[in-house]
Formats: C-alpha cells, sequence, structure tokens
C-alpha cells in the first residue's frame, strides 16, 4: 500500500467514531509514546538493556506500525499529504547528501526516486 492510500484508510477508520481525530498534542504524545515502545525493544535486541525474565519479545514490525499509524493520524489531522513530503525529503536528501558518504558504487548519483534519471 502507498502513503496516500494508508492515509484514506487510517482516515476510513478514525473517521467511524464521533470522537475523530484526537488534538494534535495528544497525538504527539501518542506518537512519542509509540516511538518509546519501538525504542524499548530495539534496546532489547540490540542495547544493553536485556528483558525482564518471562517478558515476551515484541513484534518489531508491529511496534513500527504503531509508529506509522499515528504518524498518519497526526498528517490526516494536519492536513499534510506524506506522499508530497517524502517526495520533497528525498529529493532534499539528494542534493543535499549525494557526495556526504563513501558510494559503494564508485561515486555514480543517487537514484532515490526509483526512475533511473540522477535529476528528476
Amino acid at each position: 500500500m502507498d502513503l496516500k492510500e494508508a492515509q484514506a484508510r487510517v482516515d476510513a477508520w478514525i473517521s467511524q467514531f464521533e470522537e475523530g481525530y484526537w488534538p494534535p498534542l495528544v497525538n504527539l504524545a501518542r506518537l512519542v509514546e509509540e516511538v518509546g515502545e519501538l525504542a524499548r525493544e530495539l534496546n532489547h535486541r540490540h542495547g544493553a538493556k536485556t528483558k525482564k525474565p518471562g517478558e515476551p519479545e515484541q513484534d518489531l514490525a508491529l511496534e513500527m506500525a504503531d509508529v506509522l499509524f499515528v504518524l498518519l493520524a497526526l498528517a490526516n489531522e494536519q492536513g499534510v499529504d506524506l506522499s508530497d513530503a517524502l517526495e520533497r525529503t528525498l529529493e532534499k536528501y539528494r542534493v543535499r547528501d549525494s557526495t556526504r558518504w563513501a558510494r559503494k558504487d564508485g561515486g555514480k548519483d543517487a537514484l532515490i526516486d526509483g526512475t533511473g534519471d540522477p535529476n528528476p
């Protein structure tokens, strides 16, 4: 599913309830909470903090999807088209960072847009 469809599906889910979208700062708090849960799981897997005895491993993909869901909800509530925003961000990185790190391909320009055109 692409970002436009994801935003539409989140909107359809939230819009079926009378309460609708939560205020932006509530959704921001939710986003921070979900990122914290993702951080906790990554820390358990790759950091120094081990799980408590009997504490189950969480599904990393679902933790990431929880973050994405809240971000999609926040974008919807704020009227942000995340597809457009991501395109602009990828272009910003392509222009700003194309020579910042050593390339695996011997110096060819990054083809972030997937078209094969280094200058979309």
